[in-house]
Parts: C-alpha cells; structure tokens; sequence
C-alpha cells in the first residue's frame, strides 16, 4: 500500500481504502509514508484495516530494492520513471529469495486497477513493463496468472501443470 492510500481523497485512494474496509492482512508494507508509525496505524484504523505485522518502506528502501534487482539507480523523480506497488512487491520477493515470482493483478496495458471501476489512468504502465520484460530477460523466475499480461510482456503463464511440476518446470521456464 502507498502512502496516500492511507489518507488520500484521489478516487483512487478512496476506492482503495473502500476495498480494504474491514479486511486483514499478515505482513503490510506501506511504501513511502513519511508521519510516525503512531499515524500510520491511525490512519489504517480510520477505514478498519489491520494487519499482524507493519512495515514502512521510504523512497530509498525502494530505490535501494531496484538498485539491488535491475543494477541501477531509479530516482522516480517523475511519472515516466515511477514503477508500481506490485512492481515493488515483486522486487522484493526477488531480493528475498523467492524461488519463484507469480504475478496477477498487474497488467501494464490495462487501464484503470483490478480492485475498481474507476478506469483511472496508470501513470506507471510503461515503466513497470519495462521492468518485467527485463526480469524475464534476465531470467528471473517470474510468471504471471494473467493469460493476457503472459502474452502481451512476454512472461510464463503460471499453469496448474507448472505448479503441480514444482521447481522442474520453473528451471525449464528460464
């Protein structure tokens, strides 16, 4: 979640946190919130979203988590270079030594987000492309459940046949 999920009054935000009313989740990262933990959790309680484990992610505990996966620096000074939460995610389970990596919910040409109807315009679709194409070429074992994204970047369906071959068929994959 980003930091103006939190508070924010986009359409986006709003429909996030309209989303996330009265869920849960284990582990939540909050990417770039700059108040104290002590508003953080204000701010989750306001819309009765909870979590069993916080974490804050600043700018550069994001930068630093790009740098570490593609090799070089990304400031995210404006839209063309920001990449997306779910972008962020898989980074992370990158640098976390994720066996494998298997997306939905990220679809670069898409517009709008999964989570509403708003059709909002991704200010980050060809910024996270970009970088899962790159993952992929890199050979990282990333695959998505999204038979259109598979097609149009480029990344392996994740199947029941390659989830039930296990890790033969994510090292035939690469």
């Amino acid at each position: 979640m980003q930091f103006n999920q939190i508070e924010g009054q986009t359409v986006n935000a709003q429909q996030v946190r309209k989303v996330l009313r009265g869920r849960q989740t284990g582990l939540l990262y909050v990417v770039r919130w700059s108040k104290s933990l002590e508003q953080l959790r204000q701010g989750l309680a306001a819309f009765n979203y909870s979590c069993d484990e916080l974490r804050m992610l600043n700018r550069y505990g994001r930068m630093a988590l790009y740098e570490a996966v593609v090799g070089k620096l990304n400031l995210e000074i404006d839209d063309d270079m920001k990449f997306s939460n779910g972008i962020t995610a898989v980074l992370y389970a990158i640098t976390n030594g994720a066996q494998a990596v298997i997306i939905t919910g990220i679809n670069p040409s898409s517009s709008g987000h999964v989570y509403n109807d708003a059709n909002l315009k991704r200010l980050h679709a060809g910024t996270d492309r970009q970088i899962l194409e790159l993952l992929v070429e890199r050979g990282y074992r990333l695959f998505t459940a999204d038979a259109e994204v598979a097609k149009e970047c480029r990344i392996p369906l994740w199947t029941a046949e390659t989830a039930a071959a296990g890790h033969s068929a994510v090292d035939s994959a690469r």
